[in-house]
């Protein structure tokens, strides 16, 4: 089965073929921003992998990566006698990419942060495969208890790749992190990002001035700039008498 192309000619004519992006990322990445954002249309079919390599000379292997990719998101899904097909993007809670120095300071709130630690650790294997590193490769991991108006409200946990290990305490401790990313010139782009709960454990809840084994909002975010590099990974928790996820949901 060949189908026609359904997405612009210029949306992979600058693939960093040399950097080092994946191709499967770079290419998985466009096409996800293509669907979620009505380029390529719900019910829209793909060129088989073959047609699409040779249009964009780039191997079967690596274009079968790229569509498995969004197959397993849920935004693509491959039918017999049909193809692979565009399907309607899962209902999410797609909450703003902001940090929540800015959110709070958005709503009028006065938001201080007490650094509770700033290491440089090799990464496990789980944190590298986060941050598309080696494993032991030195990478900086922060530590932070967010308040609003001298109340307690959030632990923030964030684990960044060599290139940020200057920041420095008096940096946190004045800005929020993305701010200092934008001030380096990083633009966080996309995220992938998980919401849940769970209970306190360590001193969580003595930071957070709760009764031990009280119930916790939690967020694990990892963020990517324009180009698909990791820049940051947060595992951050928060009280949930003071902290809600606002999300918009609308019918498509």
């Amino acid at each position: 089965m060949s189908t026609d192309p359904v997405w612009p000619d210029e949306m992979f004519s600058d693939l960093d073929r040399t950097g080092p992006v994946p191709l499967y990322f770079q290419i998985s990445s466009r096409l996800e921003r293509a669907i979620r954002e009505g380029v390529i249309p719900a019910g829209a079919r793909l060129q088989n992998e073959i047609a699409i390599g040779e249009r964009l000379g780039l191997s079967r292997p690596t274009v079968r990566r790229a569509i498995q990719e969004l197959v397993d998101k849920g935004l693509l899904v491959r039918r017999r006698g049909i193809g692979t097909q565009v399907v309607q993007a899962r209902v999410s809670r797609p909450v703003e990419l902001t940090s929540l120095h800015e959110d709070l300071s958005r709503v009028g709130h006065h938001p201080s942060t007490r650094v509770l630690s700033l290491e440089r650790i090799p990464a496990e294997e789980e944190t590298a495969q986060q941050l598309r590193i080696e494993p032991g490769t030195e990478i900086t991991r922060i530590r932070r208890l967010r308040s609003a108006d001298g109340v307690p409200m959030a632990v923030l946990v964030n684990l960044l790749p060599p290139e940020f290990a200057d920041i420095t305490v008096e940096d946190l401790e004045r800005q929020g992190l993305y701010e200092i990313l934008r001030g380096r010139g990083i633009t966080i782009k996309i995220a992938n990002q998980t919401i849940g709960a769970r209970r306190t454990h360590g001193d969580e809840h003595e930071l957070l001035d709760l009764p031990k084994g009280s119930p916790l909002l939690t967020m694990d975010r990892v963020a990517f700039d324009h180009g698909g590099r990791v820049i940051e990974a947060g595992h951050h928790c928060y009280r949930p008498d003071l902290y809600s996820f606002e999300t918009t949901l609308v019918a498509r």
